[in-house]
């Protein structure tokens, strides 16, 4: 069965795979794996491995991750003596005495955030295919034309499944090139994992399962995470601290709200302080691969629920943050300082002494996550980029997380390096250029013959 990339990649944006919804995206990829010549593998996310976890909240259960299904295809592929069929390669495998198999997971998340429809110019789970000279950037990266950029716009696109689309291609073009002696693999030869996870926007429910309860019967050497990273290596990934404050005042009638403690100047002052600990960190927290960012380690309060009525002083705030976590740091030295600062605030406010206000973890937290620059899976996609005529980038950081991090902690290396771009990750009308699709699937499937070749010196 041939690879049809382009229809793969539409059917799989069709799927409205937002969180907890992601099990029928992952039928529909395990189905045409199995289609492809892949073995196949489920799981779904467990509850008794992630609960101690130190990024998921210790109260999951069973409901919590109800349809988080992920899935995964290998490949088994021979070297020198062996031959590109999946049904013959294990046994050529098998044949090399006993060489330890070089094996690499080609990543990529089901789970997309959700769309608003007004926001979109189409409905954002119908994939729309144009030629477009604008809102594809990324397709000129390696400074071609502009013109007759053809695109496909569809909630998940960039973020990212046509990324996941392009570890299928590249594993069957690896598995072509074999066949037909294109690619060249050493004796041991290669086996190729390509893993469709869930639940990536909100944790890593999939990517974290697989890390810590091994769902393969093999060990895995190091990964390529596909996410959208205008094909250039990134081996840092920021984390975050999610953490909820809550501050109590006193209510009293507008008409004398003087009689009132308002919360609302409270908060503005503890914002502040978090602020300009924000500017501090930029300034203390140093990292080779963050110079580029004008504020590395941002601080966001993305969230805030303030009074109950118009005539009535706020007594009660509800506000949402999330912090950056450098590489290197830990959430916990993260939240220290943070609430260190709160503290201070609080002591310079006589209300506040006495009714201190609540600074605790909330939701999913995200650890940071780092590989060296010159880990052999970094080496070989920047040997892919050459391979395949693009120009090789310094790998950089990011000021995102990725489901890399589980990977890494598991002692995994894993480098991201995807087609697409951050920027259209989240946003209406989210596009991709599908020449970038093309050329990342080329670029892993090169990368993917260095890795085994590297592996095997």
């Amino acid at each position: 069965m041939e690879f049809d990339m382009r229809a793969f990649a539409a059917d799989l944006c069709r799927h409205r795979s937002t969180a907890g919804e992601e099990a029928a995206a992952a039928a529909f990829v395990a189905e045409r794996l199995a289609d492809l010549g892949f073995e196949t593998y489920a799981w779904g996310a467990d509850p008794a491995v992630l609960a101690d976890h130190p990024s998921f909240p210790d109260d999951l259960d069973a409901a919590a991750v109800e349809g988080r299904r992920s899935v995964a295809g290998v490949l088994e592929l021979g070297g020198a003596s062996g031959a590109g069929d999946a049904d013959d390669a294990g046994d050529a495998v098998g044949e090399t005495g006993g060489d330890p198999v070089p094996t690499l997971v080609l990543n990529g998340h089901l789970d997309v955030v959700p769309a608003e429809p007004s926001e979109w110019s189409s409905d954002p789970f119908e994939p729309v295919w144009r030629d477009d000279a604008e809102g594809a950037a990324s397709a000129n990266a390696d400074g071609g034309g502009d013109e007759g950029v053809e695109t496909l716009t569809a909630r998940g696109a960039a973020d990212m499944k046509c990324g996941l689309a392009a570890c299928v291609g590249a594993a069957v073009e690896v598995r072509e090139g074999v066949a037909d002696g294109s690619i060249d693999l050493p004796p041991a030869g290669l086996r190729l994992v390509v893993e469709a996870v869930a639940g990536e926007e909100d944790g890593g429910y999939g990517a974290a399962t697989a890390a810590l309860a091994n769902p393969y019967p093999f060990e895995r050497d190091a990964a390529i995470v596909a996410e959208p990273t205008e094909l250039r290596p990134v081996v840092a990934c920021e984390g975050s601290l999610m953490a909820r404050l809550e501050i109590d005042g006193r209510s009293a009638h507008a008409a004398t709200r003087w009689r009132g403690e308002d919360v609302l100047p409270r908060f503005e002052a503890i914002r502040e302080a978090f602020m300009e600990l924000e500017t501090e960190r930029s300034e203390s927290v140093s990292h080779p691969l963050y110079g580029e960012f004008p504020v590395p380690w941002p601080v966001v309060c993305g969230r805030v629920e303030a009074g109950s009525w118009a005539s009535t002083v706020p007594a009660t705030l509800e506000a949402e943050f999330r912090i950056g976590v450098a590489p290197g740091e830990t959430v916990e030295e993260v939240e220290a300082a943070f609430r260190e600062r709160l503290e201070r605030v609080a002591a310079d406010d006589p209300w506040l002494r006495d009714h201190p206000p609540r600074f605790e973890r909330f939701s999913v937290q995200f650890e940071p996550a780092e590989i060296a620059v010159d880990e052999p899976v970094v080496e070989a996609v920047r040997a892919g980029l050459v391979a395949t005529g693009l120009p090789d980038v310094e790998p950089r950081g990011a000021t995102y997380g990725a489901d890399s991090r589980h990977l890494v902690a598991a002692g995994i290396p894993a480098v991201l390096f995807g087609p697409g771009t951050i920027d259209e990750a989240h946003y209406p009308d989210e596009t991709i250029a599908w020449e970038e699709v093309v050329r990342a699937r080329a670029a892993i499937a090169a990368a993917a013959e260095r890795f085994a070749n590297d592996y095997a010196a």
